[in-house]
């Protein structure tokens, strides 16, 4: 039970990050590879009697080694980090959503609001002098 538990924990991690594995595996086999082109063109230089080239081909093997670890390191050590980081962005996205929606809404109300009426019904709505006959009898009484 338990290696079937830690088998399913492995391939599901091996298929999350899948891209950053492949990628971490092809950093590493630049640098399995590195000594092998170096030996290759340390070769090359003294079959060709070039040697004063071979001051910059060092330094540069161990750059490209020192590189290649350090990012592969860093791949590995940002796997998790990343997980957390994208949910946390999500929850993020989606409070802004969240405030968008109701800012919206309260404008598209008036607006559904205000394409109930017609054009006559507008017109009304914006005249000052319209009363009704409640207020009317009111003015009167008051005079």
């Amino acid at each position: 039970m338990f290696r079937q538990a830690k088998s399913a924990f492995i391939w599901y991690h091996l298929y999350k990050f899948r891209r950053t594995l492949v990628i971490v595996a092809l950093l590493l086999s630049i640098v399995l590879f590195s000594q092998w082109i170096y030996s290759d063109v340390v070769e090359y230089l003294r079959l060709r009697e070039k040697l004063q080239y071979l001051d910059f081909i060092l330094p540069i093997k161990w750059s490209i080694i020192f590189f290649n670890i350090g990012l592969s390191v860093y791949l590995i050590l940002s796997l998790f980090k990343s997980d957390k980081a994208e949910k946390s962005v999500e929850k993020k996205e989606k409070k802004l959503l969240k405030k968008e929606k109701k800012e919206e809404n309260p404008v598209s109300k008036k607006e559904v609001k205000e394409e109930k009426f017609t054009d006559r019904e507008k017109m009304f709505l914006h005249k000052k002098n319209l009363k009704t006959k409640a207020d009317s009898v009111v003015d009167n009484k008051t005079e």
